[in-house]
Order: structure tokens, then sequence, then C-alpha cells
């Protein structure tokens, strides 16, 4: 049998539960996925639980508040004037709170997202820009189906 290390590509099913048990990621019941250990396709945390475990196993992995993605920032909770929303994107847009709304990085290669918190009168936007999961405990569920 071989064990995770550094660098395993892994085919693994698993199921990624938040705080209150809600199943917010289940491949169980469909294809597994497959990835690579260090590669930042999971959390450095989850990545670290499974380093040693022998191809073949099925566990649970309990993370603390804030392990698994981090601890919620207070400072990435920030207003959006509408103004700089418009130049982002189409200037009709009506915001609600839960929406995901997409931003393009800096240097316009990438992207980041921000749930939005509060809309004001004026148009501006209360965004979070954490992790939804940040601070709070989740559960990974794993069957390790094979380790190259």
């Amino acid at each position: 049998m071989t064990q995770v290390q550094e660098g395993s590509f892994l085919t693994l099913h698993y199921r990624l539960s938040g705080p209150d048990g809600q199943v917010l990621i289940d491949t169980f019941s469909g294809q597994p996925a497959t990835l690579s250990i260090g590669s930042g396709q999971l959390t450095p945390a989850i990545e670290q639980r499974l380093i040693g475990l022998q191809e073949g196993v099925r566990t649970t992995i309990d993370l603390g508040p804030g392990e698994a993605f981090g601890e919620h920032q207070p400072d990435m909770v920030q207003w959006v004037a509408r103004k700089l929303l418009s130049e982002l994107g189409d200037p009709h847009e009506q915001y609600a709170v839960g929406d995901v709304v997409q931003f393009p990085t800096p240097d316009g290669l990438g992207s980041y997202a921000g749930a939005v918190r509060e809309v004001r009168g004026d148009g501006a936007v209360l965004f979070d820009f954490n992790h939804p999961l940040a601070g709070q405990s989740v559960r990974f569920e794993v069957q390790l189906i094979g380790v190259l």
C-alpha cells in the first residue's frame, strides 16, 4: 500500500461539511476527484492531515474554527462605492444580501469573490472578501482510492 506524501497524486472521494453539518461538496455519489498534494487544490491544513494516510483508507478529519480556511479577518469586510462597482461591471447591476460578486485582480489576470453583506441607499455595497468558511469548523470525509 502506498502512503500519501508531499507531491503525491490522489484519486479520492471526499465530502466537505460546514459547522452546521450541511454538506457543501460531495463526490461520493459521482466521479472521484483527482488532485496533487502541494498544488493548492486543498487547504494546507487538510493536505497535512492527508500526509501519511495509506491508499484505501476512509477517514473523517475534523478541523477547528479557522483551521481549514483561516480566521475571519474584519479588515476584509469593506464598503465599495457604487461608482467603482459601475466601472468594474454593469452600471445597472442590482446587488442583494447574499450575492457573490467576482472582482478582477489588479493585474487583470485573475479574480476574487466578495459576498454582499449590506447595501446602502447611496448604492455603496458592503462586501465580505473572507472565504465563506473562514473562522468556522469543517468536517472533511475522505476515501483514498489511489495514491501515486
